[in-house]
């Protein structure tokens, strides 16, 4: 017998007891659960995920519009980051006057390469409250996935209220599941058996989100 007789046989094996004719698209399978949890408004939510993402150790910043340019540069400055990795639909005026090199989101970067760059900068596609946890489809502002993996230093731009949800429930219709999704809770950290924490395994050491407010929040 060869391993793919062994494999389809655990397949037919596994599905025997699920009615002919039943497809992937029409599961018969109770989904009550609730997508909204509790009754908070959209300014606790903001809070809310504040709050994770300090518990997860991320360092989180508060700002306007007006006020983007100056934390991002200030931000980078106490790095002392020389070298910035944007993704090409990120907003231009983010960076103005930053002081820094400009390094583009090239199919071509090898490993090497994106582990010299000091910092990468980036918008998300959704953040939620309940979880503390950022989500990235690879949009314009976002850049490739790698981009966040690699570099020492994540910058994330988050614009509030309008990409927070309460949970992740809340979160899934608004990805596409054929986008290649980053999940992101917090600094990359992992412990070995003894719980010893080590940070930067297999994504930046540290993780910094700027929460956005759009001129409706700030007023």
């Amino acid at each position: 017998m060869s391993s793919r007789d062994v494999v389809l046989g655990r397949v037919r094996r596994a599905l025997a007891d699920v009615p002919r004719g039943e497809g992937p698209d029409d599961p018969p399978v109770v989904r009550g659960y609730h997508r909204v949890h509790g009754s908070r408004t959209a300014a606790q939510d903001v809070d809310l995920l504040a709050e994770n993402l300090a518990d997860y150790r991320a360092l989180v910043h508060r700002s306007t519009a007006g006020e983007l340019p100056s934390l991002i540069r200030r931000l980078l400055a106490e790095r002392g980051a020389r070298t910035v990795l944007v993704p090409p639909g990120l907003d231009a005026s983010w960076t103005a006057g930053a002081g820094v090199t400009l390094v583009g989101d090239r199919a071509s970067s090898t490993p090497r390469e994106l582990d010299a760059v000091d910092s990468v900068l980036t918008g998300c596609a959704v953040a939620i409250a309940e979880t503390g946890t950022l989500v990235l489809d690879g949009g314009p502002d976002q850049g490739r996935r790698r981009i966040t993996l690699v570099p020492d230093h994540h910058l994330c731009v988050v614009r509030v209220p309008d990409q927070v949800v309460g949970s992740v429930p809340e979160a899934l219709p608004r990805l596409a599941p054929e986008r290649p999704l980053t999940w992101i809770s917090g600094p990359s950290a992992t412990s070995d058996i003894e719980l010893d924490r080590v940070e930067g395994v297999h994504g930046p050491r540290t993780l910094e989100v700027i929460l956005l407010a759009s001129s409706r929040a700030a007023d």
